[in-house]
């Protein structure tokens, strides 16, 4: 015995679909209009009523002037500033758009090296970087260095460097700024953030807010010199 399957007509199946388009086209709008704006509106000023700073992007001034975010780290360049750690962000090589050059602190390509740890590169930028910041902060050729001072965030804009790498600059830029050394040990303590909630990370230094508070206690002969 065969079983045949009856196809609706055609005049039928057009009429469930007129009947289906009102309802979808209405859902659509409103989803539409409740979830591409009257949501991010509704997020947007209650951000701005709770949270203002944060939510126009943490952003610095002095004199007025918008100098930077607290969430974006910048390479200050001068002895007589705290520096960042090393960043390894690229841009696009002027010479040969084909190609990339490190750009420390380029906000506009977060990124890392994506170096393993055996990796000869690696090894050979560390030790350069050790080097460097034993010169330049009069370490003896054979002390120890903070790991953040001579590696690289996995965004390339870490904002922070550890208490261990302020105090040990503090002892550099104190006599650049004319400034009793435990002048600046206690800004950099000052300046140190706790773990988040107690537990999450490690004890940190911003290193904007620093150099703003220090410009602060001794301005400077000249301007920072900032890279973007």
């Amino acid at each position: 015995m065969t079983t045949r399957i009856s196809t609706p007509p055609l005049a039928v199946t057009q009429g469930l679909f007129r009947g289906l388009w009102r309802p979808v086209l209405v859902s659509s709008v409103l989803f539409m209009l409740l979830t591409g704006l009257a949501y991010p509106a509704l997020t947007t000023l209650v951000a701005n009523l709770l949270f203002p700073f944060q939510a126009q992007g943490s952003l610095l001034e002095r004199d007025g002037q918008v100098v930077g975010s607290v969430l974006i780290g910048q390479a200050f360049s001068r002895p007589e500033y705290f520096q960042a750690r090393p960043s390894v962000t690229q841009s696009v090589d002027p010479n040969d758009a084909s190609k990339t050059v490190t750009t420390p602190y380029n906000a506009g390509l977060s990124g890392a090296s994506n170096l393993g740890p055996t990796s000869q590169r690696l090894l050979d930028a560390v030790k350069e970087r050790a080097e460097a910041y034993r010169a330049l902060n009069g370490l003896d050729p054979q002390a120890a260095v903070p790991v953040d001072a001579v590696t690289a965030s996995a965004s390339g804009l870490d904002p922070h460097i550890s208490v261990a790498n302020a105090l040990i600059q503090a002892r550099r830029v104190a006599p650049l700024r004319h400034l009793p050394e435990d002048a600046l040990l206690t800004l950099v303590r000052a300046s140190t953030e706790t773990r988040t909630f107690g537990l999450l990370g490690e004890p940190r230094v911003n290193v904007l807010q620093l150099n703003l508070a220090l410009d602060a206690l001794a301005t400077p002969h000249q301007p920072p010199v900032v890279t973007e």
